[in-house]
């Protein structure tokens, strides 16, 4: 296919005779054997943004150019031949048909194609196998496991040998052992003339991707003086998906890191004591919050800006060289309410990230 450029693109759409700009000129330019992952909050338009380099959805203004396809010319018909040749989508809720087994829920775009059963059936099985499925083709999407049924919406989408996979928060259904393994499929697809972008929230995928589009709202890192923040036992410093400025230094109690899944399941990443560091993705990164941190005592911790933060790290023994002011987080104050945690090394910000305007 070639490389994936986007230019000036803008999404517009009208809120109660408001104008709503979901995407303010986005550029972006990938070469192919990419992974692309687009992250932030939800609403900030990640899925938007997909269905416009689907072919879905049409922007309101700007480029999308798939190798030497310009997807915004092209009509009608001109579009479902796109969607078809060039393009396969991991849908976020798989769309599995549940009467159709894994290998015939893999043979439908061949069969639309015009592939003949026993070939559909043929290459179904040979993708199947080729994602760790060969034992479990007969079975329907009921009796898989979300991480066997992203397996099989991923062979789906793979099916017709499309140059460009676009996967729509994958891991959202998937507990910490299976997201690996997804993550790893999605990194192998990367490859060759194919390019891989993901729309997530999550930010495990992030040491496997070669671009990061941050979608957050604009906004200007304001540096100010760093604040105590009390955390009674059992209360939340902050939420998985929210957003936030500041990075949490602990000084005092424990607090407990806890990812949740889409059904309502937590998980318990880790116990936080003092001398850890919660959040610093959000700030460093301008992504959302990926796990919720709440204290297991009352705790006491230094929150800092980003900018704050840096200096820190770069003090001998990272001792707090600042006068800080109290905020006690029952009262709910409104500045420094933030919720949710963060954990990849801050190297990441300067390997990685490649925001929107």
């Amino acid at each position: 296919m070639g490389d994936l450029r986007i230019k000036d693109l803008v999404v517009e759409y009208s809120n109660g005779g408001e104008a709503v700009r979901v995407i303010d000129g986005l550029d972006l330019e990938v070469t192919a054997g990419s992974l692309v992952v687009v992250s932030g909050p939800s609403g900030c338009g990640k899925t938007t943004l997909l269905s416009c380099i689907s072919g879905i959805l049409s922007p309101t203004d700007g480029r999308i150019q798939a190798g030497d396809i310009d997807v915004t010319s092209l009509d009608r018909r001109g579009l479902t031949a796109y969607r078809r040749r060039t393009v396969g989508i991991v849908f976020q809720s798989f769309n599995l048909v549940a009467s159709l087994t894994a290998l015939e829920n893999v043979m439908v775009p061949l069969w639309a194609a015009g592939w003949s059963r026993r070939a559909a059936r043929e290459r179904a099985a040979e993708l199947l196998t080729g994602v760790g499925l060969r034992d479990r083709m007969t079975h329907r999407p009921g009796h898989l496991s979300g991480g066997q049924q992203e397996r099989v919406a991923v062979a789906r989408a793979i099916a017709l040998d499309p140059p460009l996979i676009l996967a729509d928060e994958p891991t959202a259904h998937l507990d910490y052992v299976q997201v690996e393994g997804v993550l790893q499929m999605l990194r192998k697809l990367a490859s060759g003339e194919r390019i891989v972008v993901v729309a997530t929230h999550d930010t495990r995928i992030l040491p496997f991707a070669d671009h990061v589009v941050s979608l957050m709202p604009d906004s200007t890192p304001i540096d100010r003086e760093p604040v105590t923040v009390r955390v009674p036992s059992g209360s939340v410093l902050f939420e998985q998906g929210s957003v936030g400025d500041l990075i949490y230094v602990v000084a005092e109690g424990e607090l407990e890191v806890v990812r949740e899944s889409a059904d309502g399941a937590e998980e318990l990443l880790k116990v936080a004591i003092p001398g850890d560091y919660l959040g610093e993705i959000e700030p460093l990164l301008r992504i959302a919050r990926w796990a919720t941190v709440r204290a297991s005592t009352d705790a006491i911790l230094t929150g800092y800006t980003a900018q704050a933060f840096r200096r820190l790290l770069k003090t001998s023994n990272g001792r707090h060289f600042f006068e800080h002011h109290e905020i006690d987080i029952e009262q709910g104050d409104p500045e420094h309410d933030h919720r949710d945690l963060g954990a990849v090394a801050l190297q990441t910000e300067e390997r990685r990230c490649h925001g929107s305007r």
